[in-house]
């Protein structure tokens, strides 16, 4: 994949890559945050981009719309980071989270770089993705298909239905 390219997947009809250029022929917002930074104290930056869900939803989610609160953005950066992100926290119908994918900062273009995902709002930036990669959507069903805490008749693990214990106390 070249440089600056994201690739699209998941639960979505039309998979596809899309460049930094591409990005900027959506609707562009502007954001302004300031992280805390553990090492480096508060850092304020500006970017400029496409929300987020107006990206995922040029890939065509596929989901029914009324089911669309199960469903998760799961967003990838060139170095191994990532992020989640639920539908509703960036639908404009429920939290409408202005979650933007920066293709400026502080001015500068972020063609060769890749988009960064820039979340307003989050204190120490750690949904903060630079040189965002791959954006996923997916349904939370594999999240309750893995629980270690279910058995295949979806009982507790006792086998016998009963809450355990947490922490010594009866419920």
């Amino acid at each position: 994949m070249l440089p600056g390219t994201v690739r699209l997947d998941g639960d979505v009809r039309v998979r596809s890559s899309i460049s930094v250029a591409d990005l900027r022929s959506l609707p562009q917002h502007d954001v302004e945050v300031s992280f805390l930074c553990r090492t480096s104290g508060v850092r304020r930056h500006r970017f400029t981009g496409p929300l987020l869900v107006e990206v995922v939803r040029a890939a065509e989610p596929d989901f029914d719309p009324a089911d669309r609160l199960r469903f998760l953005v799961s967003v990838l950066g060139r170095d191994g980071h990532h992020a989640v992100l639920s539908w509703g926290e960036i639908d404009p119908e429920f939290a409408g989270v202005a979650a933007v994918l920066g293709t400026t900062m502080d001015g500068s273009v972020l063609d060769e770089q890749g988009p960064h995902l820039v979340v307003p709002g989050d204190r120490c930036g750690g949904r903060h993705i630079s040189r965002v990669t791959e954006i996923r959507v997916w349904s939370d069903d594999l999240l309750w298909a893995r629980s270690p805490c279910l058995t295949m008749d979806h009982g507790w693990p006792d086998g016998e239905g009963k809450e355990q214990p947490i922490g010594g106390v009866q419920p």
